[in-house]
């Protein structure tokens, strides 16, 4: 599974306060951390201060907890930030980063995991993937969607069905927001030619793809299979850009009951690179338009 399958005008705010969120407290639990290694000061000692464990230190920064002010003010204290103004600004931020997201209504089929995923995916200026096995989840139609999560959840009751295929939906709105990332996906042949639902349900998505790759902020292609073996050889990946110049690119990558959070610069580096090759060696959009109206008039 991928974050694309796991799991469109939107309200812009909705959009923005979830995932900007997740992004501050990534920012903010960053520059915490350079400040304790800037004076010096282990985990333990930071821990210590706030009536904390090491390990919750290391989760504060890297932005994985919520953060309380009385915390955030004991650390500032402890790290010598004395400046009034640089105090506030980093309160402030702590306070942005609490705000909920909108998938906090989705709690109950929505693993933590995969809470931070959406929030960096709703806060990304720039979303690269790759995906082999399905249809991306933020390409699905909701018939297609409903197959695919009724397989993967064989035997759920129907509800809880039904409420991850609106997270699903309601995730796609993100593309069609006034600040709209751009999208850029490679879809192997294989996750166009496995059948979910009935034909008609294959015939829609199909469909739905030609329609979504003509929009100006989504670049769609399909690594055919005539290609043979190539740079995506590793299964399916996510790649997130953001607009602050402070977050590094995040490679996110899906198993079955976790997921991987890669931002250090030469693993960022690799999938740069094995994308940088999908997208050369797959046909250009257009072409990958006539493949998926030749699959459409075959199904």
């Amino acid at each position: 599974m991928s974050a694309g399958e796991a799991w469109g005008s939107p309200r812009p705010s909705a959009v923005e306060a979830g995932g900007g969120s997740v992004v501050r407290r990534i920012l903010l639990g960053s520059q915490l951390r350079r400040l304790r290694e800037s004076r010096g000061i282990t985990r333990e000692a930071a821990g210590y201060s706030i009536r904390a464990s090491e390990s919750k230190i290391s989760r504060m920064e890297l932005g994985r907890v919520s953060f309380k002010a009385r915390d955030v003010e004991d650390l500032l204290t402890l790290y010598g930030v004395g400046d009034e103004s640089e105090r506030m600004a980093l309160l402030g931020l702590a306070k942005e980063a609490n705000i909920a997201g909108w998938w906090h209504s989705f709690g109950d089929v929505l693993p933590g995991w995969f809470q931070t995923y959406i929030g960096l995916e709703g806060a990304a200026s720039l979303i690269r993937i790759y995906e082999v096995q399905f249809v991306h989840g933020l390409l699905q139609t909701e018939a297609y969607a409903h197959a695919v999560v009724s397989r993967g959840m064989h035997g759920a009751p129907a509800a809880e069905v039904d409420k991850r295929v609106a997270l699903r939906l309601e995730r796609q709105k993100t593309l069609v927001s006034e600040r709209a990332p751009q999208f850029h996906a490679v879809l192997d042949e294989a996750a166009l030619r496995r059948p979910y639902g009935e034909r008609d349900v294959m015939r829609g998505q199909l469909k739905h793809l030609i329609e979504m790759s003509e929009q100006p902020n989504i670049n769609l292609q399909v690594m055919p299979f005539s290609f043979g073996g190539h740079a995506g050889e590793s299964g399916a990946f996510t790649m997130l850009r953001f607009p602050e110049s402070d977050l590094s690119d995040i490679v996110y990558l899906e198993q079955l009951t976790s997921a991987l959070y890669l931002d250090k610069p030469e693993e960022v580096a690799q999938y740069e690179r094995a994308m940088t090759r999908l997208q050369r060696d797959s046909p250009g959009p257009e072409e990958s338009r006539d493949l998926l109206r030749g699959l459409l008039q075959l199904s």
